[in-house]
């Protein structure tokens, strides 16, 4: 018994080192963790803001797209409007007889028109002959030009929208 007497220290001190390792380890990684930890939270702080950040610049742009949209239509319809309205005014002018629908339009001579035998000079005037002449519609025939007239105004409106959509919010934005 003498010899476990004798070790007894020693298995103490070993006992007690082997505690203090265990505990300043343990106080080791637990500093450790704490410290990943801090960091971990402040990255998803830092991502978290940036998050925000690029969602507001975001909304913003969207906004201001949205605006320069409704300014664009805006401005679109007031002149569509108008067009379309100064295209009523001459038909009503036209159905009070107030003005004529006129075409201007030329006749142009050609081979089957003008006899071979024919001389130059008379060519000449049966060519000229209804040269920069005018055609008269009749009134249906003049309000199916006005109801044309009226469609190419709302397509070219339709088309001027697109491309300045195109031009000031799609390529600005």
């Amino acid at each position: 018994m003498s010899i476990w007497l004798r070790l007894l220290p020693y298995i103490a001190a070993l006992l007690i080192g082997a505690a203090g390792a265990w505990m300043w380890q343990a106080n080791s990684y637990s500093q450790i963790i704490a410290n990943n930890e801090a960091s971990r939270q402040s990255d998803l702080v830092k991502i978290s803001n940036a998050g925000f950040a690029q969602a507001r610049q975001a909304l913003e742009k969207q906004q201001r797209a949205e605006q320069a949209l409704a300014d664009l239509d805006q401005k679109a319809q007031k002149e569509k409007t108008n067009a379309l309205a100064e295209n009523e005014t001459l038909r009503r002018a036209a159905a009070d007889s107030a003005r004529r629908l006129r075409i201007a339009g030329s006749c142009r001579a050609s081979g089957g028109d003008v006899s071979s035998s024919a001389s130059t000079a008379s060519t000449a005037s049966t060519a000229s002959l209804g040269d920069a002449g005018t055609v008269e519609l009749s009134a249906g025939s003049g309000f199916a030009v006005f109801d044309i007239r009226a469609g190419i105004i709302a397509d070219q409106a339709a088309l001027r929208i697109l491309q300045e959509y195109v031009r000031n919010v799609c390529m600005a934005h």
